[in-house]
Parts: structure tokens; sequence; C-alpha cells
């Protein structure tokens, strides 16, 4: 039986201002999770932080954290980033060769499961661990950089995706990354997302951040509901 509801939105620290860390996380505290991009600089063409940044971050917020590996060997960091405070964690499907393995490691461990696929990377290559996960984070753009223009393609992926959540009554979210701004968050919303992640909109907008993220809850929420 699904039981989602509501339009959630995950700000990602990525383009948050890093001198000032804490106080960036402060802002988004009206936020449902704060989404952590973490880069090896292998699987992705950069490099971001560690489990050493979560865990003194989760000092001064209440939100639950959640962290994206792009990472090569994934396996590595499970348990690193549980006793960070991470109550979930996304893996690339890309990143490993033992999918199903490594789901089932997120979950003993004690954290929600999720997988993320890059924009090429076709939807039937999660179809064994679907049933497992609590979020399929759809990349919208190439993952590795911030404040990239959302790759239209996905759109189609996102309604291909909604509609099998719907059809196997699974309690899973969609999550969408990259380019996620007022005019995209109603399209991928229109197409079946219903959890938002965002970085340079929140973080970079001239209005507050709690205010964006009021709007792209509501936005969501309205476009949700005439569907």
């Amino acid at each position: 039986m699904i039981t989602i509801s509501g339009i959630q939105v995950a700000p990602s620290i990525l383009n948050a201002d890093f001198a000032n860390l804490r106080s960036e996380v402060e802002k988004v505290a009206s936020a449902d999770w704060l989404h952590l991009d973490i880069m090896d600089g292998h699987f992705v063409p950069n490099l971001s932080f560690g489990p050493a940044v979560a865990k003194a971050l989760k000092a001064h917020s209440r939100l639950p954290f959640e962290a994206h590996l792009m990472v090569d060997n994934p396996e590595f960091h499970i348990e690193t980033f549980r006793a960070a405070g991470t109550s979930r964690v996304i893996v690339h499907v890309e990143s490993t060769v033992h999918l199903h393995r490594l789901v089932q490691m997120i979950k003993a461990s004690g954290q929600e499961a999720g997988v993320a696929l890059n924009p090429a990377t076709p939807l039937n290559t999660i179809d064994l661990v679907l049933p497992e996960l609590k979020v399929v984070l759809l990349m919208t753009v190439n993952p590795g950089f911030g404040g990239q223009t959302l790759i239209p393609g996905v759109l189609a992926k996102i309604r291909e995706l909604r509609q099998k959540i719907v059809a196997d009554g699974l309690d899973c979210r969609i999550a969408v990354d990259g380019g996620i701004n007022r005019e995209t968050a109603t399209e991928v919303v229109a197409a079946g997302a219903d959890f938002l992640v965002a970085g340079t909109y929140i973080f970079k907008n001239r209005d507050d951040p709690a205010q964006v993220i009021a709007d792209l809850k509501q936005l969501g929420n309205a476009k949700m509901s005439t569907e």
C-alpha cells in the first residue's frame, strides 16, 4: 500500500557557502532532508567532502541526513556514514556489480536504502531491488557538478518509473537531482517526482532559503493535486 503524500525538498549543501556551513544548514531547517553529495574524484570528476563534515553538521541540525555516494567502492562507506549520523544512503547502480548485496548492506546498517541512476542508465537495472528501496534518485544532470541544466529526456524516465511504482503498489519516492528551479520543479512533479533535491536554486537564490523551500513545496503540491 502506498503511504507517500506531499512533495519533499532536500537542499544539497554542495552549493552552500562552505566557509559558513553551520549557518547555511540552519537556514534550511524547514526542509525535509539534508542532501550530502559525496564525491571521490573517480566515479565523478570532482571532490566534495566526507563523513567528518556530516558528523560536524549533524550536531547543528534536526533534519535527517542522506548521503548520496558518488564514489567507487561505496560498500566501504556505508557504516562510516551511519556512524556520522546519516539516516539514508543512496548509491549509484553504475558504481557496483553487486547492487542487491549493497542494498541489503545499507538496510542491515539500520539506514534507508536508495539507488541513483545517471541520465543514460536504463530503469530496468533496478527492477530486482526496487521493492527494497525508499527512494530512487533519477539524476536529471550528469553527476559531478552543481549548477547544471536539467536534461529534458529524463522526464519520460520519471513517468515510466511512476507508472511502475503505482502499478506495483510500492512505498518508494521518486527523487530528482540537478537543474531544479521553479520551472523545472513543475515539470518533474507533473512527470511523477515527489522528492526534489536542489542546491544552487536554494543556496544561491536572492530569496531566503526557507522561502525558496516553501515555494518549491507549494508549487509541487499544487501541481500534484491537479494530476
